[in-house]
């Protein structure tokens, strides 16, 4: 029987992250073998993965950032099962490779990041190994980007909560911050009003005219109010008509107008651990 050391046990600890026992049983069943032990925690990943299949991965880690030619930004959420889990700090590195990898290759799609390689191994199978590592069913849940003349990024403290946004034009660092924070804070849904879907336009109008009438209007007046009633969901949940969360005296178009009239807010993204 091949001895296992205590440095091999550690060096395979440090090549996979596995635990202590998990790489001395490894090691013990490849007969001191490093690449079938590694494979071997690979497919304990894989086993721990289907048995934890049915799990929600209701927790996690949102991070963002962009290019270096400061013309893309990237949103990508890893999610986990546990909070304690969201919080490891080799989770949250983790996290960050794939966001890494995300800013430098720019797949197009959720799909085609997942198909792009960490360390020489897939990231949709680096997932599964870290899931064996872990012990909790792991997947990536978000992955979207902007693109602009300049772009900007904001990760809010604990990794729960990110937003990007892209702008037609250089801006200055502080003006962009603010966006991205209002962004955050304040979760509009679309640049300005005329960005709204359809349909969520035309569901709001049914809304107002339902309450109207529920409220003793007469019909013929339910949609006049119903659009009455529009306008301000318009000033709520659009970036540009929203209050300033900094000064509620002016919007967000306001404040964009005083800092450049010229710059435009080309779009942007927003993601909550919890969707």
């Amino acid at each position: 029987m091949t001895k296992i050391s205590a440095a091999d046990v550690a060096k395979l600890r440090k090549m996979t992250g596995a635990g202590m026992m998990d790489c001395k049983n490894a090691l013990t069943e490849s007969g001191g073998d490093f690449d079938a032990a590694i494979d071997i925690l690979r497919k304990k990943g894989q086993k721990v993965a289907g048995k934890r299949a049915d799990r929600e991965t209701s927790e996690g880690a949102v991070l963002a950032g962009k290019s270096t030619d400061g013309k893309r930004a990237v949103i990508v959420a890893l999610n986990c099962e546990t909070d304690f889990v969201a919080k490891n700090d080799d989770f949250v590195k983790f996290t960050k490779q794939i966001l890494d990898i995300a800013i430098e290759k720019n797949p197009a799609n959720i799909e085609e990041l997942l198909s792009l390689e960490i360390n020489n191994v897939k990231i949709s199978e680096e997932i599964i190994n870290q899931t064996g590592i872990i012990g909790e069913k792991i997947e990536l849940g978000y992955y979207d980007k902007v693109e602009g003349e300049s772009v900007a990024s904001y990760i809010h403290p604990g990794n729960r909560l990110a937003s990007i946004a892209g702008f037609s034009k250089e801006i200055s660092e502080e003006t962009a911050k603010d966006v991205v924070m209002q962004i955050a804070a304040m979760n509009p849904i679309a640049v300005d009003k005329d960005d709204v879907p359809e349909e969520v336009v035309n569901k709001e109008i049914e809304i107002g005219k339902e309450l109207a009438i529920q409220e003793g209007k007469p019909a013929d007046l339910a949609e006049k109010i119903a659009v009455g009633r529009l306008n301000k969901f318009f000033k709520e949940n659009t970036l540009l008509n929203q209050q300033w969360v900094k000064d509620s005296k002016k919007t967000i178009r306001d404040f964009l107008k005083e800092a450049d009239p010229e710059v435009k807010v080309t779009g942007f993204k927003r993601y909550a651990v919890g969707g």
